[in-house]
């Protein structure tokens, strides 16, 4: 079979695709033939060895894959040869076949496509978790959104709608911030042009904002702790922008405010009750036609390179997803 292949901590662009061997489950797992594979900024991170819970060479990057199962291993009940599922791995979805543990598995709806299915679990999870579980944003609150025409920023900025925030987004561009809109922000900040902390605290009449959501950091962090409301919610979810902000303590002790961190995939492990709850609100809202992926690009197994540097390079809105033929 094939499979793209990190052989070296050098980033994306030493990924090679190669013959691999079928991968084989173990108790508890089921091997899945892969139809699509969801690209993550994380993926990038993984191929330099930057990554929290890092593989060692070699290894295929992907994190979240739609497919069929092949093969149920010893001991699992639930799932059958033929099954459509959703699968959560810690790697290896860049591949024709990937093997996860069939309780990070769950049913893929007949209504679903392969590609929606893809592209649903990391960025809706992180998202949904981050608000509702980390930041326990209520109804009639005030959310900020960086970064939210990415993967994880347009669901944030669909869930926190969900959720009843009245949502403010920040984008680059034009073109970024119409994409936002279109899914539901209610007012728009140009991070290139505009002072954000300046804009923030206008919007909100001079409150400041209760939750912000920041898969960004750098300066953008520093507008936000700055702009934030009394007993605000800091959520630190990355640093795409490549800066990882220092936090000064004094700032987090006058206004009372929270800076809280969100490892999703720990959930898995650590409290796999929060992840399950999760996804299968989501998976509702989806079915009910509430939230949507949304893919701007597809890629064949081929092209997964170009996929990845798409997302890296902060140029895609939404989703970008590999297609496994």
């Amino acid at each position: 079979m094939q499979a793209v292949v990190c052989n070296e901590f050098a980033g994306p662009a030493a990924l090679r695709l190669e013959q691999v061997s079928e991968p084989r489950p173990g108790p508890g797992q089921v091997r899945i033939r892969v139809k699509a594979c969801g690209v993550n900024f994380a993926d990038s991170l993984i191929t330099r060895g930057q990554y929290q819970n890092q593989p060692q060479p070699p290894f295929s990057p992907g994190f979240e894959v739609s497919g069929e199962v092949l093969e149920p291993g010893v001991g699992v009940q639930g799932m059958a040869v033929g099954d459509r599922v959703i699968a959560m791995t810690p790697h290896g979805g860049y591949a024709e076949q990937v093997v996860a543990d069939v309780n990070r598995c769950v049913p893929l709806p007949a209504a679903m496509s392969w590609v929606n299915g893809a592209a649903f679990p990391v960025v809706f999870g992180t998202s949904h978790v981050a608000l509702w579980h980390r930041a326990r944003l209520r109804a009639g609150e005030t959310l900020v959104v960086h970064g939210a025409s990415g993967g994880v920023g347009l669901t944030a900025v669909a869930i926190g709608k969900q959720l009843g925030a009245t949502v403010i987004a920040t984008a680059s561009t034009p073109e970024k911030l119409a994409v936002a809109r279109a899914h539901g922000a209610d007012h728009l900040i140009d991070s290139s042009q505009d002072d954000v902390r300046a804009r923030i605290k206008e919007l909100t009449g001079g409150r400041g904002a209760d939750v912000v959501y920041d898969p960004v950091g750098g300066e953008l962090f520093n507008a936000s702790l700055r702009s934030i409301a009394f007993e605000g919610r800091i959520l630190v979810i990355g640093f795409a922008g490549g800066v990882v902000p220092q936090i000064p303590a004094n700032h987090l002790l006058v206004k009372n405010v929270d800076v809280i961190g969100l490892n999703w995939p720990a959930y898995a492990e650590l409290n796999p009750k929060v992840m399950t709850e999760s996804l299968q609100t989501l998976m509702q809202w989806v079915l009910d036609g509430k939230i949507k992926p949304h893919v701007s690009a597809t890629y064949p197994l081929q092209q997964a390179v170009e996929a990845l540097n798409q997302v890296v390079s902060r140029k895609s809105t939404g989703k970008v997803v590999i297609t496994v033929d």
